[in-house]
């Protein structure tokens, strides 16, 4: 098997970082680009993505890898023209597939997520659909037919997927002309974001903004923009944005008679109905001022505790994806339940569900376990069993704090 350095997972850092410093700004002057349930579901779809992708990327890389050792029809040798035409492919693939997952129903189901905020930060850039790679890994298989070697390709599309980082702001205005008129740039990505009408479909490009003028896709940043998709998921929970378009997308064509408007369903540009389930819905007009956010009040300590535990879960997701490779599979599994199973009763909590109280309860009982699981198979050193008592001291204190703060407040 191709290794290459997951420069994604080592770029976290910078990630929470920058986000750390626009944090700051907002707060500096009181734009109110951030809301921290907000912020913490975009960070949670990330960590739904990450952890799942850690176990897809052999199937995705595998594929590329297949076809470029046994149906390649040439071998491009590595030199910095080489490398400057493959950025350029790499660009151009990754516009046909997000315009695709824009205008075909059933890949616009693993690309929805990345829109559901109806914020613009930096957080949101981290906000991915965990099924995207299913529909994505299959544009860029041409380049390995042509013969370009499976480690330049993944640098390459890492290099790519780390520069849209960047322009997930708001803090940023319009750049000089010519960066604008040949880079994707925050204003180009705003637009991308908009769910004003004359904004949707609109600037695909990946790291290059000259796809969307050749190919008619291309819209200024007019009028402000209002984030988010016409059918709001009004969720914080992460299991939710990843699978409710799929839950109403399969019951629509559960419900639907006709074999061809099944497929048609699927194949077609989201908003498609057929008749017998109302026709063609058209994206609403949007007014400013009536443009509601969904959001749910919680009592400020509460805030403060799930930020907190946020903050543990994130951390154990760190180690988890910077550590993959030395656990073995079931304890692989186990560690992404344990984090998958967190983060939806972050979420749950950010509602104030009943159901969350529980799992809570259930989280921080099961964490020092957890820890005393990772210490009997030597993932830990057998004298930084420490780890495990301060763990379970923090989870028995913050069962006492979570107890305080839930127990007036239920939805």
């Amino acid at each position: 098997m191709v290794e290459a350095v997951n420069y994604i997972v080592l770029a976290i850092p910078v990630f929470f970082l920058l986000i750390g410093i626009e944090i700051l700004i907002d707060k500096l002057q009181h734009t109110g680009y951030y809301r921290m349930n907000d912020a913490i579901s975009n960070l949670n779809a990330g960590i739904t993505e990450q952890i799942t992708g850690a176990f897809l990327k052999l199937f995705v890389v595998g594929i590329y890898i297949f076809c470029y050792e046994q149906l390649r029809f040439a071998t491009i040798p590595s030199n910095i023209f080489t490398w400057i035409i493959l950025f350029i492919g790499v660009d151009f693939f990754y516009y046909w597939f997000h315009r695709f997952a824009h205008e075909i129903n059933f890949l616009w189901g693993g690309h929805v997520v990345h829109h559901q905020s109806e914020e613009y930060n930096l957080s949101v850039a981290l906000r991915q659909g965990a099924f995207q790679k299913f529909g994505s890994f299959i544009f860029y298989l041409p380049l390995a037919f042509i013969g370009f070697d499976p480690v330049m390709f993944i640098v390459v599309s890492q290099v790519q997927t780390l520069y849209q980082f960047w322009i997930h702001t708001k803090t940023i205005n319009k750049l000089p002309a010519p960066i604008e008129f040949v880079f994707n740039t925050p204003s180009h990505h705003r637009v991308h974001h908009g769910r004003n009408p004359k904004y949707i479909d609109r600037n695909h490009g990946g790291t290059l903004i000259i796809w969307d003028r050749m190919f008619g896709t291309f819209q200024k940043e007019e009028e402000e923009v209002v984030y988010g998709i016409t059918k709001p998921l009004n969720t914080w929970n992460p299991l939710r944005a990843q699978i409710d378009f799929w839950k109403i997308l399969f019951a629509d064509v559960s419900k639907t008679r006709s074999f061809s408007d099944k497929i048609k369903l699927l194949t077609n540009p989201p908003g498609w109905y057929p008749a017998e389930l109302g026709g063609p819905v058209v994206a609403p007009e949007i007014t400013i001022p009536t443009a509601d956010k969904y959001d749910i009040s919680i009592p400020v300590k509460l805030n403060y505790y799930i930020f907190a535990q946020f903050l543990f879960i994130l951390g154990i997701t760190s180690y988890f994806l910077f550590s993959f490779d030395n656990f073995d599979l079931i304890t692989k599994v186990i560690f992404a339940g344990f984090v998958i199973f967190s983060i939806s009763s972050i979420g749950g909590n950010l509602e104030i569900k009943k159901w969350a109280f529980i799992c809570e309860v259930i989280r921080l009982i099961a964490t020092p376990v957890f820890f005393f699981y990772l210490i009997q198979k030597n993932y830990f050193a057998p004298d930084q069993i420490y780890f495990l008592y301060i763990t379970a001291v923090i989870s028995f204190l913050s069962c006492i704090i979570y107890f305080s703060f839930r127990k007036n407040f239920t939805s």
